[in-house]
């Protein structure tokens, strides 16, 4: 059996603890805090307080640490010296490239990110983003083992700061934040016009393809022709010193405290594997 140490049981970590649990790996889960056991309820999952004893012999590290570059690379060193010396070191960093959370390390070949979406056991993807040192044989074993956990991972071809997804998430946030600020639409009222409209899209299709079909049979070239060519107005951006207008409608919209939380985040993680059960099912009418 395989062996996996989760570095860091915050939300990210202990959802892939029990993505790796479910595949049938034998999980062990290092984090300071003092209810790890707790944490880990329910889970086929050893709570290991020592971190050397829990990368011991380790076959592949998940790191889930706070985005500290210096704390990242602590935690990533010693996984170089006491898991398996071919092991995968994974960082789930959000930003943060891999060159410089392996600066210095022995096990540079074999450091990559893997960055999942929250929560990982949910969310299919996983950017893998290799650093110049990094292995391509390490990237093809990585990319083996997120997809025999039921994940789509996919693969940059060079590393950049916010990976892909995170990139396109902050050009999104922005121009929503100064729409807000703008006074044009509220909060609540813009994430319904998303979910009936780009969301809904980009769920089946994703933008390239989805511009491709705007065009009808001419496809991007003649959505670009005509369409596009109007699409020529600036994006405001949003203005720091009105971020307090933004924070206080979203949470009217939506609530604050543990409570309404665990709310939505039930709400979310029901209506997600709704989608995905409906997107299998029409895959599989299409084979």
């Amino acid at each position: 059996m395989p062996i996996v140490t989760i570095v860091g049981a915050g939300v990210i970590g202990i959802s892939w603890a029990r993505l790796f649990a479910g595949a049938g790996w034998e999980v062990r889960v290092s984090d300071p805090r003092p209810d790890l056991e707790q944490a880990l309820q329910g889970i086929d999952a050893a709570a290991v307080a020592d971190l050397a004893e829990a990368l011991r012999d380790a076959d592949f590290v998940q790191e889930n640490g706070p985005e500290r570059m210096e704390l990242k690379r602590t935690l990533l060193n010693a996984a170089a010296e006491h898991a398996k010396g071919d092991a995968i070191l994974a960082s789930s960093t959000s930003s943060l490239l891999p060159s410089a959370l392996s600066e210095g390390n022995p096990a540079a070949d074999r450091i990559l990110v893997g960055h999942p979406f929250n929560p990982p056991e949910l969310m299919p993807l996983v950017e893998i983003v290799p650093s110049p040192a990094t292995s391509p044989e390490v990237v093809e074993r990585a990319y083996a083992v997120y997809e025999s956990l039921g994940r789509q991972p996919v693969r940059l071809k060079q590393e950049i700061r916010g990976f892909v997804g995170n990139r396109l998430q902050k050009v999104f946030a922005e121009q929503a934040s100064y729409l807000v600020q703008q006074g044009i639409i509220e909060p609540g009222e813009l994430d319904t016009l998303v979910r009936n409209s780009l969301g809904l899209r980009w769920a089946t299709i994703g933008p390239f393809e989805s511009r491709h079909l705007g065009g009808g049979p001419g496809g991007i070239r003649h959505l670009a022709a005509n369409v596009g060519s109007q699409m020529n107005f600036e994006n405001g951006m949003p203005d720091p010193a009105l971020n307090e207008k933004v924070f206080e409608s979203v949470e009217a919209a939506y609530g604050t405290g543990v409570d309404s939380y665990r709310e939505l985040a039930e709400r979310r993680d029901r209506r997600t594997r709704a989608i995905l059960a409906a997107l299998k099912e029409a895959d599989e009418q299409e084979d």
